[in-house]
């Protein structure tokens, strides 16, 4: 029947320190299990060889409680027949996949139990863990398994099951009471007292059963030593059926029941020993250690465990060599390491049981429960390595291994070196001899310096040419080189990283390794250095992220790809803050010394991935290091990384807070503004656009008004002229130009011109649609329209650069020095007659900036030109086509003009309407 097979682990991926494979070859439940290495590359594989052939009927995985793989392949493999022994020649079969819970319902606290039901043959199982599930507690995405548990039996070559010891009696058993007349071997005559009914047999004949003793949740469950004691009683129990004797079967039974919940309550006295060792109450561990022992034998007493350990003639199980009495029972007590502090009571224990199906994906899931807020990389300071519990341990076998450990001189091994260390540092023993590896393991960091400086001679002296004993070498060298990565003095430190260049650099070339072997290199070394980017020692953090960069840069690394490549794996969005933020400055670093192409290994898709992770991390430092990885990016190739962002001018974007800090970022290494400042600088322009306008308004509200009255008054005269009957004249006989009368002037208020033609002037002109200035006629001019013309278009006028009204360009010396606002401000130049401030007229004066005006000419103000001083002059200069070249109204289109609507607001744009004034005008215009 299928029973539990012992193993043995060949090869795993990666082991982190503490949490050795040979964990997975002990079950009880103070094992830590194994651990892969921190930031370790995936998939992570473990080979376990089985002792002989077999046919696997249940294999359970017993996952760890937040460093959990999120899927499990399970391949199952043997040697071809007459191959060579060789990890590497086994032929594997696929059998399926498990995938794992991410236990976050569990907050954690409990482990997931998988039970997967097989039938294929072979002697190698290897598991293909993949990627973890991300969660807080998984600081460096590792992944961990706590126990393997292989159920099923031995085969011959053609596939015939071999049965086991206990199988083989458990048949000699039946076969003696089998009613079939048939002799028992070495009788004489068949055996027919006591016969049977072969009912009685259930599941002990069953060829599928398998005892509830071997499950994985049995051992995990309970003390060492009562599990065995609850072994004994179930084959006991058997027995009892076999003989029929049931009131002895109803007594083990029981007694089995109350086992289990006395181990059960002995581990939690366990746990609670280690606990005061811990704290170093070592009063209060004495006290558990006596409240173990007295509950044992008080429990031992009351089940009579003696009568019930004698209840059958026929024992067969365990050997009888190793039976006991109930007084030896304490004493014979398997040896047992310290429990891990994260290991969890079985007082709270829950088992939650789900129907068995096959590998593909039916398994059945059990959560065990952990020990919460323990230390989880602390070692056994009591008993070292976990031991395998046996059996039974005779007093001769002790003497035996203590004898033998004598003769070998472990006990006079250099402190800090046990035999743990030394089986997993044997290759580099052979390679180096023993007294560099001690070194390396010593506890003095002077020595620690000097076994790496001797490693280091001795690669210098290497002269082999056979490519398998230096890739033995390096191996050697590669397992030490990580063992020192994790020294925290900074000498030794920096050291073992110049080790790491040396070997990379010079003598993989030296002695022209292949690319396999820089890769094995990379993918050991790489791991332990990321994990050292959170060390909270500052020079240590410094030294592992300068070198990290330094070290993608190397010529034999940087085509790898890897460290890129490992760089740039996103993190989630709530991992550990200053780790985040240095894998970042990395990456950054990283962006400006290799750039970013298929040669570097990194590309605008995977930084932009990882990027967008960062500038999403709820820590505030996290998201503007991110932010500065896409500016930096974007220096290097800002098309790539605008393809990848959405559309800047969308709405919805621009209402997402990120986008806008990203694009603000982008926007000022092209030297735009910002969002923010965009929407100011647009807020100021409104604003002023908008007093513009209103001043606008406000002066051609003003000039209507003046207008209007200009146009009162002459309208008095005229009628004064008809009732006198005549105009006026002056001494020669010609029409006087009298001033229009003009209201005082506001600030900032546009006005009419200065120099206003007189009553008999308009008549002159013709009608009151035609400008006096320029001569420009147009039907648009009435109703207020002429004063349009004159504010923006008459090219005989200009605005006053300093009052902003409106003056003759002829007669702007004249405003400034009399009229002006800002008169005070200016001089008459004696050189050149115009008007100058007086800040600036000695500079004038001095320079000879100016040039003299000649007799009877004028100055233009705009061009500078000397013209005659007359009315055509002026208006041949700034109305022909030869004329000024700086009049900005010269030969300008004639807009609609916008003229005062009924309400008296403002109509700017709006056509002038043909149509003649409500009153007929003075006679003669």
């Amino acid at each position: 029947m299928p029973h539990k097979l012992s193993f043995r682990v060949l090869h795993a991926t990666s082991t982190d320190s503490g949490y050795s494979t040979k964990e997975l070859e002990i079950h009880n439940p103070l094992v830590k299990g194994w651990q892969s290495i921190k930031f370790c590359p995936y998939p992570q594989e473990i080979i376990l060889k089985l002792p002989k052939k077999t046919r696997m009927k249940k294999l359970q995985l017993l996952a760890h409680q937040f460093l959990i793989p999120t899927k499990i392949e399970v391949y199952l493999g043997s040697y071809p027949p007459e191959h060579v022994v060789s990890l590497h020649g086994t032929r594997y079969k696929r059998l399926g996949y498990v995938t794992m819970s991410d236990n976050e319902k569990t907050s954690f606290k409990a482990r997931e139990l998988k039970s997967v039901h097989i039938d294929a043959v072979g002697q190698y199982l290897r598991l293909v863990l993949h990627k973890n599930y991300i969660n807080k507690f998984n600081l460096y995405n590792q992944v961990g398994v706590i126990a393997i548990n292989v159920l099923g039996d031995e085969v011959d070559d053609e596939g015939n099951v071999i049965p086991d010891d206990k199988q083989q009696r458990v048949n000699e058993l039946i076969n003696r009471y089998m009613p079939n007349g048939q002799a028992y071997p070495g009788e004489e005559e068949p055996t027919t007292q006591n016969p049977i009914d072969p009912s009685v047999l259930g599941a002990m004949n069953n060829p599928d059963f398998i005892s509830p003793m071997d499950d994985l949740a049995f051992d995990m469950y309970q003390d060492p030593e009562v599990a065995q004691i609850i072994r004994k009683l179930d084959v006991r129990k058997n027995e009892a059926v076999l003989q029929e004797e049931y009131d002895v079967a109803k007594r083990l039974k029981q007694a089995i029941v109350d086992l289990q919940k006395v181990g059960e309550r002995i581990g939690r006295f366990e746990v609670e020993k280690r606990r005061a060792i811990e704290t170093e109450d070592y009063d209060l561990a004495k006290v558990k250690k006596i409240q173990m022992d007295e509950y044992r034998l008080q429990i031992y007493k009351q089940l009579e465990l003696h009568d019930l350990l004698e209840s059958s003639k026929f024992l067969f199980w365990p050997p009888k060599d190793s039976e006991n009495t109930p007084s030896d029972v304490p004493k014979e007590r398997s040896p047992r390491r310290e429990r891990n502090p994260e290991e969890r009571s079985p007082r709270n224990a829950r088992l939650r049981e789900k129907d068995t199906v096959d590998v593909s994906g039916r398994a059945e899931d059990r959560p065990l429960p952990t020990l919460k807020n323990s230390p989880r990389d602390q070692p056994d300071p009591i008993h070292g390595s976990p031991r395998s519990p046996e059996p039974e341990v005779t007093r001769e076998e002790i003497e035996q291994e203590e004898k033998q450990e004598e003769t070998t001189g472990t006990s006079e091994l250099p402190p800090g070196v046990t035999s743990d260390v030394l089986r997993e540092a044997s290759g580099a023993i052979d390679t180096f001899g023993e007294q560099t590896v001690f070194k390396i393991f010593a506890k003095n960091w002077s020595l620690r310096k000097e076994g790496l400086n001797e490693v280091r001679s001795h690669l210098d002296g290497v002269e082999e040419r056979d490519k398998e004993l230096l890739r033995n070498i390096l191996r050697a060298t590669v397992f030490l080189i990580v063992k020192l990565l994790k020294d925290k003095v900074i000498a030794v430190f920096t050291a073992t990283l110049d080790l790491i260049s040396y070997t990379i650099a010079d003598w993989l070339v030296k002695h022209k390794m292949t690319k396999n072997d820089t890769s094995y290199v990379v993918e050991n070394v790489l791991p332990e250095l990321m994990g050292r980017i959170g060390d909270t020692n500052a020079r240590l953090k410094g030294a592992a992220v300068d070198y990290i960069v330094e070290f993608a840069g190397l010529r034999e690394v940087r085509h790898l790809h890897t460290v890129p490549g490992q760089c740039t794996i996103p993190f989630k969005s709530n991992s550990q803050a200053k780790m985040a933020v240095t894998k970042v400055d990395i990456v950054i670093r990283l962006v400006q010394d290799l750039g970013v192409d298929n040669n570097s290994g990194l590309t605008v898709d995977n930084v932009m991935t990882f990027a967008m992770k960062a500038v999403q991390h709820t820590a505030g430092e996290v998201r503007d290091a991110g932010l500065q990885l896409i500016c930096e990016l974007y220096k290097v190739n800002g098309p790539e990384v605008k393809s990848r962002l959405p559309n800047e001018e969308d709405p919805k974007v621009l209402k997402n807070p990120l986008y806008v800090k990203i694009f603000n970022g982008l926007n000022k290494i092209d030297g735009k503004p910002t969002r923010q400042e965009q929407q100011a600088l647009t807020k100021k322009g409104k604003l002023a656009r908008e007093k513009a306008k209103k001043e606008e308004i406000e002066g051609l509200e003003q000039q209507l008004a003046d207008l209007k009255a200009a146009t009162q008054a002459a309208e008095a005269a005229k009628k004064r002229n008809k009732e006198g009957g005549s105009l006026n004249t002056n001494s020669n006989g010609n029409q006087s130009k009298t001033p229009r009368a003009i209201s005082p002037g506001v600030k900032g208020k546009t006005k009419i011109p200065t120099r206003t033609p007189s009553i008999a002037e308009q008549s002159e002109a013709g009608e009151d649609d035609q400008c006096v200035f320029c001569g420009d006629k147009n039907e648009a001019y009435r109703d207020g329209g002429m004063d349009v013309h004159y504010w923006k278009q008459c090219p005989m006028l200009k605005k006053c650069p300093k009052c902003k009204q409106v003056v003759e360009v002829s007669g702007q010396t004249e405003h400034l020095l009399t009229e002006c606002e800002s008169r005070t401000k200016f001089a008459k130049c004696p050189r050149c007659s115009e008007a100058h401030e007086k800040t600036e007229l000695d500079r004038y004066v001095t320079e000879k900036i100016c040039e003299p005006l000649a007799e009877g000419m004028a100055r233009c103000p705009l061009c500078e030109t000397q013209i005659p001083a007359n009315d055509e002059s002026w208006k041949s200069h700034l109305m022909g086509p030869n004329g000024c070249p700086l009049n900005p109204r010269k030969g300008g289109k004639k807009s609609k003009l916008p003229v005062k609507d009924k309400k008296g607001s403002g109509a700017a744009g709006k056509q002038v309407p043909r149509q003649t004034r409500g009153k007929k005008g003075v006679k003669g215009r």
